[in-house]
């Protein structure tokens, strides 16, 4: 599972299908128009960046962090150690979202963009 792990690939990979299918999922749920679409894209960001997160958790987990080593820093340093990740982590998932939120308006059905 080093591909999974240890490459940049297949991370990257998951954190973009994330960044496209976040939004389309909240598209289902939230009703058409402008201010549900700024919603979307607020939301979307919000859900990706803690998905990002913990994404980086459970990388570092599968890599051999354990419980002791992951406690042992305290909640805010692991806090601000993962959201930092997931921060950067943004420089993949932001233009794809931003793509995915704008092409949402083609598919709606009673809002004219």
């Amino acid at each position: 599972m080093s591909l999974f792990s240890d490459s940049l690939f297949v991370p990257a990979l998951t954190l973009a299908l994330l960044a496209w299918l976040v939004p389309k999922l909240l598209s289902m749920v939230l009703p058409e128009g402008i201010k549900p679409l700024l919603l979307n894209a607020f939301l979307s960001t919000v859900f990706l960046f803690c998905l990002s997160a913990g994404f980086f958790v459970v990388l570092y987990f599968w890599q051999g962090l354990t419980s002791a080593q992951f406690a042992e820093y305290g909640v805010a340093a692991n806090v601000l150690f993962y959201g930092k990740l997931g921060l950067i982590a943004g420089m993949i998932w932001a233009p794809i979202m931003v793509l995915s939120v704008a092409n949402l308006p083609r598919s709606w059905v009673s809002k004219v963009w």
